[in-house]
């Protein structure tokens, strides 16, 4: 993922070393997959049984998932990078995939970080210090995510 986002970066013609890159979704992400699952297993179930229910449980995890990371403004799936100067947020379809295109570039010294440890992510608040503006992510507990790398660097 480093290489991915520092070679981003270059391409966008930005000069800085990134010290610690971490895959983030939208604030949100996972309560709509739980929420649209448990509302569409709910629904499939009147409508077609145990069948119905576990039709339901998947499309409707899938749509609250949607909707929540639509709702937030921002892409599905981020790459958020971490330098002695700034936090970048990169539009990635996965953690392996090559960057889309720059979300977010903000100067670490104009920045309040908050983290709120939630049972299966940490919620990572990015506010400005000026205008109070939030960028609300939520990184995965998984070590293969390094997200607790991001955090760890940026709350120190």
């Amino acid at each position: 993922m480093l290489e991915l986002v520092q070679g981003a970066l270059r391409d966008g013609g930005i000069e800085d070393e990134l010290v610690a890159v971490g895959q983030f979704y939208p604030r949100g992400h996972t309560g709509g997959l739980f929420a649209g699952g448990l509302l569409g297993s709910d629904a499939g179930g009147h409508l077609g049984g145990n069948i119905g229910s576990d039709i339901g449980m998947v499309t409707g995890s899938l749509a609250g998932q949607r909707a929540a990371d639509q709702a937030s403004g921002l892409p599905s799936s981020m790459l958020v990078a971490v330098s002695a100067e700034n936090v970048y947020g990169f539009d990635a379809p996965t953690r392996h995939s090559e960057p889309r295109g720059i979300v977010f570039g903000l100067p670490r010294s104009g920045v309040e970080v908050k983290v709120h440890q939630r049972v299966n992510v940490r919620i990572l608040e990015l506010i400005d210090k000026q205008s109070g503006d939030k960028i609300e992510l939520e990184g995965n507990r998984l070590p293969i995510t390094h997200s607790g790398d991001v955090i760890k660097v940026l709350t120190g």
